[in-house]
């Protein structure tokens, strides 16, 4: 069962050649990738419950011993995180298929989307440092042109912004890694484990730490580093900001929360209130500038920063149950956080425009499409039942257990503001009417939204409520996985074998 774990990665390559060799038929690409997808989906589901069952899964590739081969591993966390990319993966390649137009579709927009989601897939589940800094060039390339697909201004000039802080963001991961290793003689993620249980704390450690602590935070756009991401997430078509919203951000809070559990948190020091200290700060940062906008994209870009704040607060409670919240969170977040910038992008179909003074009616013209929003938008402002609702109980919970009362409050207080800011988009482009002057660009006649645009929406509401009712089902596994991270006996034995 162990070779399941090469199937994340040899489906998103298989997607991509497939789609590389179809270039003459545009519908046959479309139906592989959205099929790959599913696939990938499912392979996800298959590690989740193999994990839960049976415990950690382990593959040396090549048949070479950790350390010294490539080691890929799945345990809890790695299952939770392989199963909510494939579910993005799925629902956004459906998506793109009303979304996205026939001249992006052509420049092989599914080869990089499955180039982008082994990267992604391939991030989870490597068990090696220098195989994630491999990955996360993956998705950096992969990224980057999707970005500047169809070559407007706008793009190039958001891709510039994109590529240039992330590629920093690299230079100090590799940097990090490099003076890990020439410290330690190891990047296998589970024998350094074991090495830095018994080296004392050091200024070469800490720096690494720290180098760690910048990359992974510029990744994740946590505060001061989360300035890149407004600037360039509402310029690309939004099936692909979509995508970006839900995933590509988590990867680096996954990594964060990885390393710090793994390696640096047992050694002591001022990581924890490191991360409640940026965990707080990015909460209000991120929440207070998105009130401020008015166009749909850039509210809902800052509310990524802003909600990547609640995961760093839980993984600075640094306890079982804030860790398990933090996990909690992320799933939920990835879910509602995708899911209202689809429902942008059906809004921005309906009236040509995301900029909210020249939107309205659209809850008399298309009552669904307000539910549709109502959901995702709710569970991210955390009203019950909703899955937001739950998360936030949760990591409030752990603060209050673990005695950190002032970021607590401060995540309560952004959770009211975020219900303002997702008020006002209803408001706006729900509620009012019609503003007289406003232009509007496609015809009445022409103003459906198709099967491929709203399945995706109500596939990831309908998991938003699921998430909400069955919090127990799903936060099960979020405490399995905060218990293995916290003590990662397990992980060390499966991989190292002693």
């Amino acid at each position: 069962m162990e070779n399941l774990l090469m199937l994340p990665l040899v489906l998103p390559v298989l997607a991509a050649i497939v789609s590389l060799f179809a270039k003459n038929s545009l519908n046959f690409r479309k139906a592989s990738g959205v099929f790959f997808t599913l696939a990938q989906l499912a392979v996800a589901i298959v590690i989740l419950v193999k994990v839960y069952r049976d415990g950690i899964l382990v593959l040396q590739v090549g048949s070479w011993p950790a350390p010294f081969g490539i080691t890929l591993v799945a345990d809890m966390f790695s299952a939770i995180m392989l199963f909510f990319a494939g579910l993005i993966g799925f629902t956004v390649s459906v998506y793109a298929l009303g979304m996205m137009d026939e001249r992006r579709l052509k420049f092989h927009f599914y080869l990089l989307f499955n180039i982008l989601l082994l990267g992604v897939n391939g991030a989870f589940i490597t068990g090696d440092v220098f195989n994630l800094y491999v990955w996360f060039e993956v998705m950096l390339i992969s990224s980057f042109v999707l970005i500047t697909l169809g070559g407007e201004r706008k793009q190039l000039e958001g891709a510039v912004k994109y590529v240039t802080i992330n590629m920093v963001s690299s230079m100090l991961f590799l940097a990090a890694a490099g003076l890990l290793y020439g410290k330690m003689g190891t990047l296998n993620m589970a024998d350094l484990a074991v090495k830095l249980q018994h080296e004392p704390a050091s200024n070469l450690v800490n720096s690494s730490a720290m180098l760690f602590f910048i990359a992974f935070g510029i990744k994740a756009a946590v505060f001061p580093f989360f300035f890149w991401l407004p600037a360039s997430y509402h310029t690309p078509p939004v099936a692909v900001t979509a995508l970006f919203a839900g995933l590509l951000t988590k990867v680096g809070v996954y990594a964060m929360i990885r390393f710090f559990t793994l390696f640096f948190m047992p050694l002591g020091g001022i990581w924890k209130e490191l991360f409640l200290i940026t965990g707080g700060l990015t909460m209000l940062i991120g929440v207070f500038t998105a009130a401020s906008q008015y166009d749909i994209r850039r509210i809902l870009s800052f509310h990524i920063i802003s909600q990547i704040g609640y995961m760093i607060m839980g993984l600075g409670f640094f306890t079982p149950l804030g860790i398990a919240g933090a996990i909690y969170y992320m799933g939920h977040n990835i879910v509602a956080k995708t899911n209202t910038f689809m429902v942008g992008g059906m809004v921005s179909k309906l009236k040509g425009t995301f900029e909210l003074k020249s939107i309205g009616g659209l809850y008399k013209s298309h009552p669904y499409l307000a539910l549709l929003f109502v959901i995702p938008a709710f569970a991210l402002a955390g009203v019950p039942p909703l899955s937001g609702f739950f998360g936030k109980f949760i990591l409030v919970k752990a603060g209050f257990d673990s005695h950190h009362f002032l970021v607590t409050a401060i995540s309560l207080f952004v959770g009211l503001i975020t219900l303002f800011s997702m008020m006002k988009i209803w408001n706006e482009g729900f509620w009012k009417k019609q503003p007289e002057d406003a232009e509007e660009v496609i015809a009445y006649q022409e103003k459906k939204l198709g099967f491929a645009m709203i399945f995706p929406s109500v596939v990831l509401a309908l998991f938003s409520i699921g998430m909400g009712v069955a919090v127990g089902f799903f936060f099960d596994f979020c405490m399995t996985a905060a218990h293995q991270l916290l003590d990662p006996s397990s992980y060390i034995k499966a991989v190292l074998g002693n």
